[in-house]
């Protein structure tokens, strides 16, 4: 595996975020951050092997470098779907979720419930290592994304040994939610909020293993942010603020890439960009409804004048019967905004 080549594709990166980040909401994002690492939704081994496959695999190609994220706890079905990933779709990346705490997640014994079984997370690493291996040509990274502890586990010796487990397996990529979670009392969003932030604890993570690729998660809003934490850490992962605030992408790309700064899309040619993507699309998927890409531009222009219109035009009209990528011009020429 060539860690300085994952280095330079990884330092910073959208998280997986369910019911969110879809194909729809990557393309867009890559419009904003062509350097950007994108992540797919958690999905399920289970998902894949039984469902829709190419439903939830899928992806345009200017979305690489892309990366699935799998949820699951069995080695076999790991290493199938691993394979299936890389051979069959060509993903960037594999990741295992050690890190989500819903009541769903933890009855299929996986997400952050795993990390109170690390040799069983090792088996799993085996597995999906020999899954992509599977490809003549692969030299994809498997990473691990977890959190710093669960429950009353979280000082530096659990994740020191966690992640020391994985490492001398092989692994080199860890993407830490600098949070611990709790697996009882807590709701997935309050996991995301109540444990405080210990971006020490991530940090010492760095610090015992020089030679990983340690990306920080949790938190993160501000470019301001962003900047200082590659101080330490090898990239950042930006979640729920890359979503609600999207905008914030195109500024933290023109302050680590300023060499191609001059050749970013507008904002009008990014709607421009999403208008035709909306209409090729609907031609390609039967039945794909323009509200499906359309909520996931909503805050592009937040906080700016005019976002508000925006939001509103997009919200009461794009669901409505015919609508075609043209709403999306049509809303830029309701809103009121200084482009």
């Amino acid at each position: 595996m060539n860690l300085k080549n994952i280095k330079s594709q990884s330092r910073f990166s959208v998280a997986p975020m369910m019911d969110w980040t879809d194909r729809h909401c990557r393309y867009f994002h890559r419009m904003l951050a062509p350097h950007a690492r994108l992540y797919t939704e958690m999905i399920t081994t289970g998902a894949l092997l039984h469902g829709d496959q190419n439903r939830f695999m899928r992806y345009h190609q200017a979305e690489h470098p892309v990366a699935l994220q799998l949820g699951g706890s069995d080695p076999e079905a790991l290493e199938k779907c691993t394979a299936i990933a890389v051979q069959d779709y060509g993903y960037d990346e594999v990741n295992l979720n050690c890190g989500c705490p819903s009541d769903r997640v933890q009855n299929g014994r996986f997400g952050a419930c795993l990390m109170k079984e690390p040799d069983h997370v090792v088996r799993c690493f085996d597995a999906m290592t020999k899954g992509a291996q599977q490809h003549q040509s692969a030299d994809i990274p498997i990473s691990i994304k977890c959190r710093i502890g669960v429950d009353d586990q979280d000082d530096e010796k659990f994740i020191h040994s966690f992640v020391q487990s994985l490492s001398t397996a092989g692994c080199r990529v860890f993407i830490i939610h600098a949070r611990k979670a709790f697996l009882k009392g807590l709701s997935p969003k309050q996991n995301r909020d109540v444990p405080p932030l210990r971006y020490d604890v991530a940090a010492s993570v760095k610090d015992a293993f020089p030679n990983h690729l340690i990306v920080l998660n949790g938190g993160i809003k501000t470019v301001e942010e962003c900047v200082a934490h590659l101080n330490h850490f090898d990239g950042v992962m930006i979640g729920r603020e890359a979503y609600q605030n999207p905008w914030m992408l195109r500024k933290l790309e023109k302050q680590l890439h300023p060499e191609t700064a001059d050749q970013l899309l507008s904002a009008a040619n990014i709607i421009e960009e999403m208008a035709q993507y909306i209409d090729k699309t609907m031609i390609d998927d039967v039945g794909l409804h323009p509200k499906s890409v359309t909520r996931h531009v909503l805050g592009l222009f937040h906080a700016m004048k005019g976002a508000r219109q925006w939001r509103h035009y997009l919200s009461t009209e794009a669901f409505k019967e015919g609508q075609t990528g043209q709403v999306l011009r049509d809303a830029l020429a309701h809103a009121d905004l200084e482009l």
